[in-house]
């Protein structure tokens, strides 16, 4: 049965010497926004930590799957959604019956297409369109971030060309000393409803996976990550009692320190007084 209630929610997490989400067009440097010098996080890279943190937890689980990661094509998951519900392979010209019964496929196995919604056109066999009631913004420091360039060596050479010139060779890795990160998102019920039936189930599940998705994630590139803060908002129907930026508006941030260099050189101010019909929950 799918959700009745909207729900909008705030994370707040923080890096310790380390890089959160490397940039392709900077080197793999952190990203960083040129104008104002504040980082961001994009919400692929965040979606990505939920979708492998369900995966672990879940391990294989009927209605659990996870469409989006490196195994198998997509095409050959569309696929495979045809023959399990018998429909026919390989036709142009798609009845639109045999793409509903395979989206519907699709919602009922995959928790990342009931979740967040994907684009499932493509190929012979496709499975149509998702818009998924689970939507996450970019994450943005609430700081302006020090990027540093840390130059290391390493001892282990590739090529016997490249042992020619000496035991070791120098390399750089770039880190955030310290940065505190914001990031909002929002659960349609609406949509919910409409597409792919996400359950309470379902969103308990993506509460303790955003809870813990830095804690299967550690590594040396990325440093100390921690989720400090989980706020979740929970209107009384569908369509929400509130527009989401008055709620958002609720949760301010300051810096108690010029220069940040841990959690507790910031403040975090929770204004409690909801509006009518809106439920504030502290999840962490």
């Amino acid at each position: 049965m799918a959700i009745n209630n909207r729900y909008d929610f705030v994370m707040i997490f923080d890096v310790e010497n380390g890089n959160p989400n490397g940039d392709p067009d900077a080197g793999n440097a952190p990203r960083i926004d040129a104008e104002s010098g504040f980082g961001y996080i994009t919400d692929v890279c965040l979606k990505r930590k939920i979708r492998n943190y369900v995966e672990l937890v879940k391990d294989g689980e009927a209605g659990y799957n996870i469409l989006v990661k490196a195994d198998k094509s997509l095409n050959s998951k569309f696929t495979a959604a045809y023959e399990a519900e018998n429909l026919k392979k390989g036709q142009k010209g798609k009845n639109a019956d045999d793409v509903k019964k395979a989206r519907e496929y699709m919602c009922k196995n995959y928790y990342d297409v009931r979740m967040f919604g994907a684009v499932m056109s493509t190929g012979d066999d496709p499975c149509g369109i998702v818009r998924g009631p689970v939507q996450i913004n970019f994450a943005r420091s609430i700081s302006p971030i020090n990027v540093q360039d840390v130059t290391i060596t390493r001892q282990a050479r590739t090529t016997e060309d490249r042992m020619g010139t000496g035991s070791t060779e120098i390399g750089k890795k770039s880190v955030i000393p310290y940065a505190l990160y914001r990031a909002e998102g929002y659960v349609s019920a609406a949509l919910a409803n409409k597409t792919t039936d996400l359950s309470e189930d379902d969103l308990e599940l993506l509460w303790k996976s955003i809870i813990n998705m830095f804690e299967e994630d550690h590594s040396a590139a990325r440093g100390k990550m921690c989720m400090r803060k989980l706020i979740v908002f929970k209107h009384e129907n569908a369509l929400g009692n509130s527009p989401s930026h008055i709620l958002f508006d609720k949760i301010k941030i300051e810096e108690k320190n010029p220069v940040p260099r841990c959690f507790d050189d910031y403040s975090i101010a929770v204004d409690e007084n909801m509006p009518e019909g809106v439920e504030m929950l502290q999840k962490i």
